[in-house]
């Protein structure tokens, strides 16, 4: 039932996008890629340079990681390493590399006295109210490392941790309405800062580095242009398109560092 939902969702979204001509690349990428407006500033750059059209879809991670298993995918751009390697270790991909990273952050309706990461959750796990992402994406699955890293059990909270199920733009949107704090990437709480009214609470750069990946397909499972997705992941992993992502700036800020690398 899962993937028959995902495949649903799929067909919806390639449903609005109008018929084209041009030779076509369909990229399934993470929220935050998508709601930082990233994808927007760096996917014309190569939509112009070689007359292709890139199809977008934008999930979580775990879902967009699925996606690529059904063949439903050329090209994926994520930020789960652990999942990203077992995804490769069982042949769903051809070939990944690191891309870019930034890092994610605490944030809440106000700044609360902690001086470590661990001081954090005990305050926010004690005495306020929390929105997790919930739905398998890279910033969920990061969350849940760092709970379980300090000795805790998420299935043991209470009414004070919620689920969202929702992308990071809708979730800091309901965090910042409901006075709750959540954990997001630094690009996606950049761009929407403005219009929410939560703060950094927490970050450290090194502890909670979020690094993305891309990952090209196998061919063997799907019945798309794989000269397209060869010549994209090659593309993005280019020098001069690497300097080019780090030109990409909100408010003044850098919001994605290259680091294109090998597999691992």
């Amino acid at each position: 039932m899962k993937k028959l939902i995902l495949v649903i969702l799929l067909g919806i979204v390639l449903s609005l996008v109008s018929c084209n001509k041009q030779k076509e690349l369909l990229i399934v990428t993470t929220t935050s890629l998508d709601g930082s407006g990233f994808l927007n500033f760096i996917l014309p750059y190569f939509e112009d340079e070689y007359d292709v059209f890139v199809k977008v879809v934008a999930v979580g991670t775990g879902a967009a990681l699925e996606l690529g298993e059904m063949g439903e995918a050329d090209i994926l751009l994520v930020h789960d390493y652990d999942s990203e390697m077992i995804f490769m270790e069982n042949g769903f991909g051809e070939k990944r590399s690191n891309l870019m990273y930034n890092d994610f952050l605490f944030v809440g309706p106000f700044d609360i006295p902690s001086d470590t990461l661990e001081e954090t959750l005990e305050e926010i796990s004690t005495n306020y109210s929390f929105y997790s992402r919930g739905d398998l994406s890279g910033t969920h699955m990061k969350e849940l490392s760092i709970w379980e890293k300090y000795g805790y059990d998420v299935s043991t909270f209470g009414d004070w941790y919620k689920e969202t199920g929702q992308s990071m733009g809708a979730t800091l949107t309901m965090a910042s309405q409901s006075g709750f704090f959540t954990l997001v990437d630094r690009a996606t709480y950049c761009f929407m800062v403005d219009s929410i009214d939560l703060v950094p609470v927490y970050e450290n750069p090194e502890e909670l580095l979020n690094q993305y990946g891309v990952i090209k397909v196998n061919p063997d499972l799907y019945d798309g242009s794989d000269e397209l997705a060869e010549l994209f992941y090659n593309w993005i992993i280019r020098s001069d398109i690497q300097e080019l992502i780090a030109t990409y700036k909100v408010n003044d800020l850098q919001l994605f560092f290259p680091n294109a690398g090998s597999y691992k």
